[in-house]
């Protein structure tokens, strides 16, 4: 516990929610920047089908009150007083609930959902081109504004509370605001409007012409403020307090912060189940080229009213990979073992076993959600060693993959690349990593409360908290530096030989081999 000693300056910090897709965590912020006691609950993720993912708004709401109040109460024992409340939240979760009674109607609809994507592919000749450049994303394979069109005009609970003026619409950061407020402020913000396909990039406004072309009322968007503008004050029947509700951010966004994205080449890969890598733009959006595919361009952050812009992309392969070699196929005993294992293989001759992790399709560097994984290069040589280090390559050639997708879309190398999650915990990976990008990978060390104190950093920025984001950001721990232990050209030969693997398991005339021409492979510093 922290001690408050007579004469003492009293602690002070954020309290952080961070509400996850399975589950919601929160903790105080403090003055250091570092995380005070942070509490978890789970909650459930329901697959109606093969194709829907839901959840139930009112566990969402719960569990967030119950960790929130837990920390709020340990702060207190601890004599620590809270002078703000910040937001991180999963992405385009969306819900329609009724203002009067406050009951949600319906599920909530998970980012992860794919009910209308097949439907959402008629609009792509007209509508890509389009909201690439203005929304930087293309249409994509979830809509939450079609679902609540469909909602509206199917369920008679939802049109009738439309009709009535007491239908409200939002994502899980709306929906959270509006509990926290008492029911004050119906509002959303860039880092989570951007994610449901509808936000206008250099307009910070809603893109009306789309959202309506998907049938959804315009009088139900939520109002749109920047991510440390300030959402009201928390309602004490909720929290128990009365403080500023200064910040909300979408988790990656939340936690390309914490991690130091703060200007343009400076990024992050989170390694989970899967694998995202996000970097700062500056202050000009870098727009999506039409040959890279999967790297999406958006708000990292608006603050102050000037909004900060970052790329990202994503594989749904990392750490699902390994589980499933570890727990599903019982190959390993563990990841860690796994990792040991590859180990044991400290290079990497031409003819060896070559593992494309795309267990659940390849978005970057082509599009091919339908592709399945592949072990190949196998003989009776072939020890279990050899495959463990297949595996670690194939997440990291992956995850390389995204990292040069980026570099070129932003037209420039990485000046600075953090990286964080559980699954950067595994050491040979890492190494793996730092050789295939060529850069020096610090892996930061609290990846787990990133989200965590990144809206809170944003949060105690503008109450005054810290002078600055760079002023907190920098004054944290600095972790584990990997340096990559490669020549440039075996770094080369590597990646090229990888675009091989990947040319011959797609059949894609259209992956240039690595370094081909109109093709720059990344070039780090």
């Amino acid at each position: 516990m922290t001690q408050t000693f007579p004469g003492a300056a009293p602690r002070r910090g954020v309290l952080a929610i961070d509400e996850g897709t399975t589950g919601t965590r929160a903790g105080v912020v403090l003055d250091s920047g570092a995380a005070h006691e942070v509490f978890y609950r789970p909650i459930k993720v329901s697959h109606p089908d093969d194709l829907s993912v839901e959840q139930d708004p009112m566990e969402i709401w719960t569990a967030t009150l119950d960790v929130a109040r837990r920390a709020v109460g340990r702060a207190r024992e601890d004599g620590i007083t809270v002078t703000s409340v910040a937001l991180s939240t999963q992405r385009a979760t969306a819900m329609l609930w009724d203002r009067v009674t406050g009951r949600p109607l319906l599920p909530a609809v998970v980012w992860q959902d794919r009910r209308y994507a097949a439907e959402l592919t008629a609009y792509e000749t007209e509508w890509d081109a389009v909201l690439l450049a203005r929304q930087g994303r293309p249409v994509g394979a979830r809509a939450p504004f079609l679902w609540a069109a469909r909602q509206i005009a199917t369920h008679p609970e939802a049109a009738e509370a439309h009709r009535a003026g007491r239908l409200l619409f939002g994502t899980v950061d709306t929906w959270l605001i509006w509990r926290l407020t008492g029911g004050a402020v119906h509002a959303t913000t860039p880092t989570n409007a951007a994610s449901s396909g509808g936000y206008l990039l250099t307009e910070h406004a809603w893109d009306d012409e789309w959202i309506g072309r998907l049938g959804f009322p315009l009088d139900l968007l939520p109002e749109l403020r920047s991510d440390d503008a300030g959402f009201g004050t928390t309602d004490p029947a909720a929290l128990g307090i009365a403080v500023p509700l200064a910040a909300s951010m979408g988790d990656q966004h939340a936690a390309l912060v914490a991690l130091g994205g703060l200007t343009a080449g400076q990024g992050m890969v989170m390694y989970g189940t899967g694998a995202f890598v996000d970097a700062a733009t500056g202050t000009v959006p870098a727009l999506p080229r039409p040959d890279i595919s999967g790297v999406l361009a958006q708000p990292g952050r608006r603050q102050g009213g000037t909004s900060h812009y970052s790329l990202e992309a994503y594989t749904s392969t990392a750490g699902s990979a390994m589980r499933w070699l570890c727990d599903d196929l019982g190959l390993f005993a563990s990841p860690k073992e796994l990792g040991e294992e590859a180990g044991r293989v400290p290079t990497r001759p031409g003819r060896t076993p070559r593992f494309v992790p795309s267990l659940a399709g390849v978005r970057t560097p082509v599009w091919h959600p339908e592709s399945t994984a592949a072990l190949t290069g196998l003989t009776l040589a072939t020890t279990r060693a050899d495959l463990a280090r297949a595996v670690l390559d194939g997440i990291a050639h992956s995850v390389c993959d995204l990292i040069d997708g980026i570099a070129d879309t932003m037209g420039g190398p990485f000046t600075r690349l953090r990286l964080g999650g559980g699954v950067s915990g595994s050491d040979p990976l890492m190494q793996i990593q730092a050789d295939l990008t060529g850069l020096e990978l610090e892996r930061v060390a609290d990846s787990a409360t990133a989200s965590l104190r990144g809206t809170a950093y944003l949060a105690g920025t503008a109450q005054g908290l810290w002078s600055s984001l760079d002023e907190v950001v920098e004054a944290q721990p600095h972790g584990r530096v990997f340096r990559p232990s490669v020549s440039r050209a075996e770094r080369t030969a590597q990646r090229a030989a990888w675009r091989d693997v990947l040319i011959a398991h797609l059949g894609d005339p259209e992956l240039r081999p690595y370094g081909a021409p109109g093709s720059p492979p990344h070039t780090p510093h």
